[in-house]
């Protein structure tokens, strides 16, 4: 009976304790709380507010993405089958309404949509735009650049504004930087400038990330007009 009686009386002074220790603690938490309470409230406040602003952008972002890619894919759909007009009206609307990449690629098929039907100057519209846009996606500019020259060798655009347009693309030895020189040396040939257009085409061939037909295109070009000039 003692030692039940001493358990029970162990039992008490365990609960009395933890009172006392639990008081402690809410006097230290509720002096911590007066002085940093404000604090705490507002950084919770900015954590929870950016986990949940974050979370909702990704999820935004996902759904949004993938609705402009639906978008375009039946913007392509409808021009495979001809008509041309609806997917017009698609990726018209996908220009307007996104300035992501999204928006840019949209700008890119428009513009081969107006080249198809013979509408040039249009098309060139709108691919110096986005050559020139400060939004544009950099890749989406460069190939915006390509395009458009590819267009001006075969028109009567002055030289010397091609490779204004394409001399960038050289000098900053990109992913498109050796397609870039391959067409200054065709607008080289259409020139009669046979030494300028062997230049060209061996700055292809010293390229340490030429692709192999590109490269064979190269050294055939290099190996013709050398024949040419014994």
């Amino acid at each position: 009976m003692k030692k039940a009686a001493k358990n029970e009386e162990d039992i008490k002074n365990d609960v009395f304790l933890k009172e006392i220790e639990a008081d402690v603690k809410n006097d230290q938490i509720k002096s911590l709380w007066d002085k940093y309470g404000l604090v705490i409230i507002l950084a919770v406040a900015v954590i929870l507010t950016a986990a949940v602003s974050f979370e909702t952008f990704k999820s935004w972002n996902a759904k949004r993405n993938q609705e402009l890619s639906n978008a375009y894919a039946v913007a392509v759909s409808l021009q495979s089958q001809g008509r041309t007009a609806e997917s017009l009206d698609i990726l018209q609307n996908l220009a307007k309404s996104s300035h992501g990449v999204y928006g840019d690629v949209a700008k890119l098929q428009i513009a081969n949509i107006y080249f198809e039907q013979g509408k040039n100057t249009e098309a060139a519209d709108i691919l110096e735009q986005m050559i020139h846009s400060r939004r544009a996606n950099q890749q989406m500019k460069e190939i915006a650049t390509i395009k458009l020259a590819s267009y001006m060798l075969d028109s009567d655009t002055p030289s010397d504004e091609i490779t204004a347009l394409l001399q960038p693309l050289t000098a900053e030895n990109g992913n498109w930087a050796n397609i870039a020189h391959e067409m200054l040396a065709m607008l080289a040939i259409r020139d009669g400038d046979m030494d300028k257009a062997k230049k060209e085409y061996e700055a292809i061939l010293n390229s340490d990330k030429v692709q192999d037909s590109l490269k064979s295109r190269a050294q055939d070009m290099v190996t013709i007009i050398s024949d040419q000039g014994k």
